[in-house]
């Protein structure tokens, strides 16, 4: 209850946050989105120091792409200041950040860094420790270390390897490193650096219990977006249009100062994938002859392509179909929404809008805006002819709350290593920055994961709701939320990310949305969505086949369909995720039910192996053994609530000899779902 009231009494103040910055006030916006449709008063900068490639200097100078970011023996330590050059033993000491304020810490990044951070406010120790400790549960070890907490508090605050927990300051923020060079010591931090005269209160202990009701009341809702945010007030008003392909049809008009609380959208067609993408979402305020938002209707609530469930902050796609957006969308005037169908068939939209009251400042009010673009047939070129993708480029006043990307990534590597399409970094330009405010280390890195990691996450303020797989291949769809980390700009904004791939992969389609606010002055490049644009990158290349490079370089592959020796009670089905000729696919088998692979082991050495299987719904666990022997003591559980995705199994490396050998592969009944099936699209052996 005292979380629902905290945030419905936080989402009916659209005023800017009153002074003095404290603790408690940022503790409030981590929850809010209401407060981002007024520009920023006091007004701030939000800026990152990290550990991107020091060679990085000119835009398309010869190291413009350096990628030496942490990994270890940078030819240029990436820090501020080297403080202290390395002992015998290797360790040196270096400045990451000094900010004179009024500020405040907003957001922390780490990939296992090593070594100890000490972080100095006002002139005063604030932590000394664990680098990765502080970086990744900043405010764990602040609580720890006053003895409110004894364990770990991982939600809310910490996402994934991130975490926001706001320290404001008054006069100063400086943080040190002491670690190694030569081991992994990636990081980002980020600040607001306010105007000179904000009244900023500086962190101090006292705040984790003075605003011990804000810290809980945080921890709640963004563990929790969808149950713990509060019905938003006003009126509703029901949506339903049948849009005929090619045409357009209008949602509703709205005329008054008001503003749309929550829109909540499902859409009914034959082929849903194509209808998401295809049924183009279009919304201007204040009679705009340029719509504010222009988006395919599932890409516009992150949910593309096709229908991903997720939960974050500002948007919610639920399993049953109907998508929410929390961003709050003011005007002055009038509002029309209108449907433009591009899919090449019948579509159907309808849900729900609360429109409440708004008291329109011209001053310091904002639209809201949504740009989506995309762009087909990419080359990606390896290592080699890396280029960066326009997020945003605008002129005007304005504040970016988001972008999301939604990718077709075709590669034939079945491995992270050699299939990651997203090792570029963000270059975030505002207003004056003759050299990006934010600069990255790694596309997952600015998505709040690491490593290239497949597995789905969703966290209040970053998802990565889709990667079809196996691993990075296929359908890719990642989001993140500026809500305590925001970015103005007074004057301009220029938002890049660099396409930069693991392995040579034409025919990439790279499609990005940018969710930000602004005045009535603001120019982007906008161009109007096209019928090719929404036809492209919604299927897979069809009869694919694994590629024998990257993490599976010398790997041997069989196709299951094609060394099936004993099909037992299996099919094969066919569709554009499965490599060869198809997926062997146990349907509803008993506990105990099997089927056999006879593989050909090319030569006498040691060897993992390995099973790409399908993860579904109705999938359940099951067991591998080799040549008639003893079950391997893994035994993967297929189940994925929504989705139908490939991933990689490894199992256990062998010495295997030269000639035939025999792959059992047994159903176990159902795991963490309801299905037992068990579909297996091809064995591997990879050499160790």
């Amino acid at each position: 209850m005292t979380s629902t009231l905290l945030l419905a009494m936080t989402a009916l103040n659209t005023s800017a946050v009153a002074a003095p910055i404290t603790t408690g006030t940022l503790l409030e916006e981590m929850v809010s989105v209401s407060h981002l449709t007024e520009f920023p008063d006091p007004s701030y900068k939000t800026v990152q120091v990290s550990s991107y490639d020091r060679r990085s200097v000119t835009p398309y100078g010869p190291d413009w792409y350096a990628n030496s970011d942490g990994f270890g023996r940078e030819p240029i330590p990436g820090f501020l200041e080297v403080l202290e050059q390395p002992n015998d033993e290797g360790i040196g000491r270096y400045l990451m950040a000094d900010w004179d304020g009024p500020g405040a810490l907003v957001r922390t990044w780490t990939a296992r860094i090593n070594g100890d951070i000490l972080v100095i406010l006002d002139g005063e120790t604030l932590y000394e420790g664990p680098a990765e400790r502080f970086l990744m549960w900043t405010y764990s070890e602040l609580a720890k270390a006053e003895g409110l907490i004894e364990e770990d508090v991982a939600r809310g605050f910490h996402q994934n390897m991130a975490c926001y927990f706001p320290i404001p300051f008054a006069d100063n923020l400086r943080i040190e490193w002491t670690g190694r060079l030569d081991q992994l010591h990636f990081y980002h931090i980020e600040a607001r650096l306010y105007q000179e005269d904000t009244d900023v209160t500086s962190y101090s202990t006292q705040d984790l219990t003075e605003y011990s009701d804000q810290i809980q009341n945080a921890i709640a809702i963004l563990d929790d977006t969808d149950g713990s945010f509060a019905e938003p007030e006003g009126t509703q008003y029901d949506l339903a249009v049948d849009v005929p392909d090619g045409e357009a049809r209008e949602l509703m008009k709205l005329e008054g100062s008001l503003a749309i609380q929550e829109l909540t959208l499902s859409v009914e067609a034959d082929d849903l994938r194509k209808a998401l993408r295809g049924l183009v979402l279009k919304i201007a305020f204040d009679g705009s002859h340029q719509p504010q938002i222009e988006s395919p209707v599932g890409d516009f609530f992150g949910a593309g392509p096709g229908l991903v469930p997720y939960d974050s902050l500002p948007f919610t796609v639920r399993a049953d179909g109907s998508m929410t957006c929390r961003f709050v969308m003011p005007f002055a005037q009038s509002a029309t929404l209108s449907i433009h169908n591009r899919s090449g068939a019948q579509g159907t939209v309808q849900g729900t809008m609360t429109v409440a009251s708004y008291d329109w400042d011209p001053a310091s009010s904002q639209h809201f805006y949504a740009k989506w673009r995309i762009d087909h047939d990419l080359e990606a070129h390896g290592r080699t002819g890396i280029f960066d993708l326009p997020y945003l480029t605008a002129r005007g006043k304005g504040v970016l709350v988001g972008v999301a990307c939604m990718l077709l990534n075709p590669s034939r590597v079945p491995t992270s290593g050699g299939n990651w399409w997203g090792e570029g970094d963000e270059k975030i330009w505002v207003d004056d920055d003759d050299f990006p405010s934010l600069f990255g280390t790694g596309s997952e890195d600015y998505y709040n994961y690491a490593w290239s990691r497949p597995e789905l996450f969703e966290t209040a303020y970053a998802c990565q709701p889709l990667t079809s797989g196996p691993d990075n291949r296929g359908f890719v769809t990642n989001s993140r939320f500026h809500i305590l980390d925001p970015l103005p700009f007074e004057q301009r904004i220029d938002f890049h990310m660099e396409l930069y791939h693991h392995s040579h992969t034409p025919g990439i389609s790279y499609g990005r949305i940018a969710y930000f606010y602004a005045g009535p002055n603001l120019r982007d490049d906008w161009v109007p969505i096209t019928t090719a644009d929404v036809s492209q990158g919604l299927e897979l290349p069809a009869e694919w086949e694994p590629l024998a490079s990257g993490a599976a370089g010398g790997a041997t592959f069989f196709q299951a369909e094609s060394v099936l020796s004993d099909a037992g009670d299996s099919e094969i089905l066919t569709g554009e995720m499965w490599s060869g000729d198809g997926l062997v696919l146990m349907g509803e088998p008993a506990a105990g039910d099997s089927i056999e692979l006879t593989i050909q082991v090319p030569n006498t050495r040691r060897y993992q192996i390995v099973l790409t299987c399908a993860q579904t719904p109705s999938s359940g666990r099951f067991s591998l053994a080799l040549d008639g022997g003893e079950p391997m003591e893994f035994e993967p559980d297929l189940f994925t609530p929504h989705l139908e995705m490939l991933r990689n199994f490894y199992f256990d490396t062998l010495d295997l000899e030269e000639g035939e050998h025999t792959l059992t592969i047994t159903a176990l009944g159902a795991g963490d779902g309801e299905g037992s099936d068990v579909g297996v699209d091809f064995a591997w052996i990879l050499p160790r």
